[in-house]
């Protein structure tokens, strides 16, 4: 089988001619239908995330081991499976979720295998979709995805369940009053459709980029702030009504958080930091109990939040996102294009043709 893989970081994928795994035991073998493009394949690409004050966090001293098939937005083909697998046809297809931990730790046991201390995340610690076929290690991590579309449903393996996992930490504040979005980018899109299906209020976007903003617009944003903006934290106040009560970032840069804190309202804000840019911010820790000010970190989504996410979109429509689906072939030049900002919506490689 052929698969595109980080053979060093920085440099082009490598495709890598390989033997087509057979599954054992509890494993399902795929044949990849869709697999999506995310900024997290870029950061494990390029090998690190940037903390601010040049410093660096470097992957492959998390665990990361190279060379690695890069790939965590999943949908495939069920073609084989191990000797332990019940009630998972041949010729289905399935969503595969791709945050998977050790199975067997209380985080696991309760669902909440994203959180697992000893991933194995798929694209990220163990080979993911830039292949032809994918191992999925248990059917647990499988799901069925109605009507939808291979290239509709893959984004929903991470942009889906990352925007939604974090729109359900401010979903109390989203049924009563509009929220801010920073980044328009593929999650940041997902999560504006998400709000209209879970029933919220709207969303005001931030975003430094033009046709982001614009992008934005057309899919419904009740307003959009350019984030450069010298009074773009003004801006934002004033089309809240008084400061934002909730920001969910999907850029995560130091600028975007620092903004984020100088928009909010001014008691009882929550901000819920989504993206790996990178950077660093400094907030004065007064801040926290005189404004009753809430900042929180959310990591992609568990396997309760995927459930619950399937469910909603089966009742309510996928959100219409911009998907562009790409040849497998493809791979280098996906990731060159989302790295220098020039995607909108998401990129969906098809191995399949």
């Amino acid at each position: 089988m052929r698969s595109f893989k980080v053979c060093q970081c920085g440099a082009p994928l490598q495709l890598i001619e390989e033997p087509t795994p057979e599954p054992v035991g509890t494993q399902v073998l795929l044949k990849v239908l869709a697999s999506g493009v995310c900024h997290s394949d870029i950061h494990i690409w390029d090998g690190y995330y940037e903390l601010g004050g040049g410093k660096r966090l470097q992957l492959l001293e998390r665990g990361i081991k190279l060379p690695l098939t890069l790939g965590h937005e999943n949908v495939g083909e069920v073609v084989a499976v191990g000797s332990e697998v019940r009630d998972v046809p041949i010729g289905s297809v399935r969503l595969v979720n791709p945050w998977i931990g050790c199975g067997e730790c209380e985080v696991c046991r309760r669902g909440e295998e994203n959180l697992c201390r000893t991933p194995r995340n798929l694209g990220v610690f163990s080979d993911g979709g830039y292949a032809d076929y994918l191992i999925a290690p248990h059917p647990r991590h499988l799901f069925e995805i109605g009507d939808l579309s291979p290239a509709q449903a893959a984004p929903l393996a991470c942009s889906g369940v990352t925007a939604f996992s974090a729109l359900k930490k401010v979903e109390a504040i989203l049924l009563r009053q509009p929220i801010v979005i920073m980044g328009a980018g593929g999650v940041g899109l997902m999560a504006l459709l998400l709000v209209k299906a879970m029933g919220g209020k709207g969303v005001v976007m931030v975003d430094i980029d033009p046709a982001k903003r614009e992008a934005a617009l057309k899919a419904g944003a009740l307003a959009v702030v350019d984030g450069r903006a010298p009074d773009a934290a003004q801006q934002i106040v004033e089309v809240t009504g008084g400061g934002a009560a909730a920001v969910v970032d999907f850029v995560g840069a130091g600028e975007t958080v620092r903004l984020a804190v100088e928009a909010l309202v001014p008691k009882a804000g929550r901000i819920v930091v989504v993206g790996f840019f990178g950077g660093e911010v400094s907030i004065p820790t007064p801040y926290f109990p005189m404004r009753a000010m809430t900042i929180q970190g959310s990591y992609v989504g568990s396997l309760p939040d995927m459930k619950a996410l399937l469910d909603l979109v089966s009742r309510s429509g996928m959100p219409p996102m911009p998907v562009q689906t790409r040849p497998l072939e493809d791979a280098n030049a996906a990731l060159d294009e989302l790295k220098a900002g020039k995607v909108v919506g998401r990129v969906v490689l098809t191995p399949a043709g």
